[in-house]
């Protein structure tokens, strides 16, 4: 699909002409006033079309009518709805070439138009043996050229990160994460297990220890001379994950190829960064693995020396990403950088508390979080803090190391958070819980079944603003 900024779109020579509707208002189009409006009372309800054959009359075939509410509460988010769904009908109608001609709209709606375009177009159909041809070709549209592009190149890093956590298992291993990262064109790390253990990485390489899969722990590095900001981002990348010796249920376990959505995430972003120039120096951190059953798999009860030195008495083995996380944030707390940001399918909880239309976040300094869930408004995707107090560590409490990996079921998103936070040290920092956004399991607003490519809009717009 190609998006043509044009200075006049209601004259091109298309399939189908999308037009908006405010409710209670007229279009810009008096066919569809004619029609839609007066004749079949369309009232312009936010999400609901009107397709209308031109029947030869006009330069387009057809016209769509694309209801977007009540004027006073549109806002970018809707916008970006409205276009999937429109996107989406095209598609329905097999229309190659669809323009879009925008009236009474009072913000720049170039980034989130794109943003919904691409986002409907998506379609993961890599082992499907026949292939649908349904795909828009061209979007004519008037707009901001430089957001369009701007929007583009996130659009790809989001479709990067969406294919990557579709991928089953078996081809998205940690070697072929790896293999991925080196080839991004970053300055790029691969530690093997045996360099881990130099590190005193206990806890990663723990969890990783019941699968014939090998551990990558991998660092890229996207670096500019006199940084305005150092910036680590940590994706959770267990591969595959199915619970270890405390193994999950066959229902559970079904879609555990997208407990590395994170992971996804941080390549998305690191796989387009050097195309923005940013002034940041931006780290990219995966502690890869699978959580396996296997022979040699740690166990219930077992104490793991994580890389700071503190030790952790396993409780559950499925409570494994944090274990992860815990060395990476190790890691990263020693590359001296102003941020640390970790992303992650951390906790069911987090999903029984806010659901698939928000991610959880907590870190210990509120201006990066209120930063971050700003950002992540403005691009799309929605943060809900969560507290991350000392009490939730009282369950976390030991009789014979550190801490436990697993407390109360209660607050469980937050009790996490606190375990985190033991391997934070000296750096602003901030989690993220993507339990619930990162792969949906029906369509939901502009998105279908899969994986959404969460987190990337958010950390690409933050990265570039600094």
């Amino acid at each position: 699909m190609e998006i043509k900024v044009v200075q006049d779109a209601k004259n091109i020579e298309a399939d189908i002409l999308v037009v908006n509707q405010f409710e209670g208002e007229k279009t810009s189009n008096e066919l569809a006033n004619t029609y839609a409006v007066e004749q079949d009372n369309f009232k312009g309800k936010f999400g609901e079309t009107y397709l209308l054959p031109t029947y030869g009359k006009e330069i387009y075939k057809k016209v769509l009518v694309l209801g977007m509410g009540k004027k006073e509460e549109f806002n970018p988010n809707k916008l970006r709805e409205a276009v999937a769904k429109a996107v989406k009908k095209a598609m329905q109608m097999e229309a190659k070439k669809v323009s879009f001609f925008f009236d009474g709209i009072e913000f720049d709606y170039s980034e989130q138009f794109t943003m919904g375009a691409y986002i409907a177009d998506y379609a993961f159909d890599k082992y499907k043996s026949e292939k649908k041809d349904n795909k828009v070709q061209e979007i004519y549209v008037q707009a901001n050229a430089d957001n369009v592009k701007k929007a583009e190149k996130i659009a790809a890093a989001m479709t990067f990160a969406r294919n990557l956590a579709n991928e089953p298992a078996q081809y998205a291993t940690p070697s072929e994460l790896a293999s991925i990262a080196c080839d991004l064109g970053l300055e790029t790390k691969i530690y093997n297990r045996e360099e881990c253990e130099k590190m005193g990485m206990g806890a990663f390489l723990a969890v990783a220890k019941g699968s014939s899969q090998e551990p990558k722990f991998i660092h890229m590095k996207y670096q500019v001379d006199n940084p305005k900001k150092r910036i680590a981002i940590i994706g959770k990348g267990i591969t595959f994950d199915s619970g270890g010796l405390d193994i999950k249920p066959p229902s559970s376990m079904l879609t555990m190829k997208d407990d590395m959505s994170a992971a996804a995430c941080v390549l998305g972003v690191m796989s387009i960064i050097r195309e923005f120039h940013p002034q940041v120096e931006v780290h990219g951190i995966i502690a890869a693995c699978e959580n396996m059953p296997g022979c040699s798999a740690y166990k219930p009860g077992d104490i793991l020396t994580a890389k700071n030195g503190k030790t952790i008495e396993v409780d559950n083995t499925d409570a494994e990403g944090r274990l992860t996380l815990a060395d990476a944030l190790c890691y990263a707390c020693e590359l001296g950088v102003d941020e640390v940001i970790d992303l992650a399918t951390l906790t069911g909880a987090c999903m029984v508390a806010l659901g698939t239309n928000a991610a959880g976040i907590m870190g210990n300094d509120e201006t990066l979080i209120k930063n971050l869930i700003d950002t992540a408004e403005r691009s799309g995707e929605r943060f809900w803090q969560l507290p991350l107090w000392d009490e939730y560590f009282d369950s976390l409490k030991s009789d014979i190391a550190d801490m436990k990996n697993t407390g109360s079921r209660w607050g469980g998103a937050s009790t996490a958070g606190v375990f985190l936070q033991k391997f934070v040290k000296d750096v602003k920092w901030a989690h993220i819980d993507i339990a619930g956004t990162a792969f949906l399991d029906k369509p939901q607003k502009e998105f279908i079944k899969g994986a959404t490519g969460a987190g990337v809009r958010t950390l690409l717009t933050y990265i570039l603003e600094q």
